[in-house]
């Protein structure tokens, strides 16, 4: 038996390396001899692991809501829920960040001919939001918000922190108007539109930088 087949530092170099050809020379660089070239390995090692470039997307796909997972799971629940909850955002944007040529194929942003998400690769993705729920059921039964549905204010946040990370790192925010300062000044709205107030709302959230630091993707 190869010593390869049971590498999983080659696994993860092959989801990588693959995400990587994707995210700066586009599709037509997914081939197998390409792959293997980059990464140091052999086209073998992609049918191994994968049974071929089909199960390689699908790989990259799980792997990065798998970081996602791990980033989120850091992320301890304190006496201040609201700042728990500004530091899943933070997590979020910041494991997108050092993960972007993974992020835009964890949701669908993959254009290979005969492609397409699955369901089981959605729910590895749905999976990661109940780090959110829960948290926000603490700060309504804290009333830092108001009476809400958690799931459905969970996802109201996601889809509000996903959009201003998707024109992040597409470049679309430049100064004044930052990715960075754009999402300080969401972060507060977020909070204060689920129904905390502006002065609570800004202390927490400044609360969570300082958690997280600021070249930090492990949040504490």
């Amino acid at each position: 038996m190869s010593p390869r087949k049971s590498d999983p530092r080659l696994r993860v170099s092959l989801i990588d390396t693959a995400a990587r050809l994707l995210a700066e020379e586009g599709p037509q660089s997914l081939s197998t001899r390409r792959i293997a070239r980059e990464s140091g390995s052999s086209t073998m090692a992609v049918y191994t692991h994968f049974s071929g470039i089909g199960g390689l997307i699908h790989a990259m796909v799980r792997e990065g809501f798998a970081r996602l997972e791990e980033s989120l799971s850091r992320v301890r629940a304190t006496d201040d829920p609201v700042c728990d909850l500004a530091l899943l955002g933070r997590a979020f944007r910041a494991n997108a960040t050092h993960n972007e040529h993974l992020y835009p194929v964890m949701f669908g942003g993959c254009s290979i001919s005969g492609f397409s998400l699955s369901e089981e690769d959605r729910q590895h993705g749905r999976y990661t939001l109940r780090h959110v729920t829960e948290c926000v059921h603490r700060c309504v039964a804290l009333s830092r918000f108001g009476p809400a549905d958690p799931e459905l204010v969970a996802h109201r946040l996601w889809i509000s922190v996903h959009g201003l990370t998707t024109l992040q790192l597409g470049s679309y925010l430049l100064t004044p108007y930052d990715a960075d300062r754009c999402f300080e000044d969401q972060l507060i709205a977020l909070m204060v539109g689920c129904g905390d107030t502006p002065e609570r709302a800004e202390r927490s959230v400044t609360a969570s930088a300082r958690r997280l630091g600021p070249a930090s993707t492990k949040p504490v």
